[in-house]
């Protein structure tokens, strides 16, 4: 897992799990699926504070350069962060899971909020 670490400014491990693209909102959606170990509530783990942080300069510096490369004009962008890997759209109750909605304009992620 090491060599697929992407760096981020909290330092945490984070892995790229997959990208989705969903047309169930109505509109494309982008959706880049992150495996972050370390996020959680508890004492010594990465918050949502910190995590969002990460989730933004993973939009500008990854998903802002890979819908460019594939020619995609998604309506939004979700970074997603879970501490273990989920399939997408399964529930699973015991996981952390951080997600957050993003706008591209002019080659920058506008945060939307969910």
């Amino acid at each position: 897992m090491a060599e697929n670490l992407l760096p981020v400014p909290s330092g945490q491990p984070v892995e790229l799990s997959n990208v989705l693209l969903d047309t169930n909102p109505g509109e494309l959606w982008v959706r880049f699926r992150f495996v972050a170990p370390k996020i959680g509530s508890t004492v010594g783990r990465i918050t949502y504070d910190v995590a969002v942080v990460d989730m933004a300069h993973l939009c500008e510096v990854l998903a802002v350069p890979y819908v460019a490369q594939h020619k995609l004009d998604p309506a939004r962008v979700v970074i997603s962060f879970s501490d273990r890997p989920i399939d997408f759209g399964s529930s699973s109750p015991e996981a952390t899971q951080f997600f957050e909605a993003y706008r591209l304009e002019q080659s920058q992620c506008i945060w939307e909020g969910l």
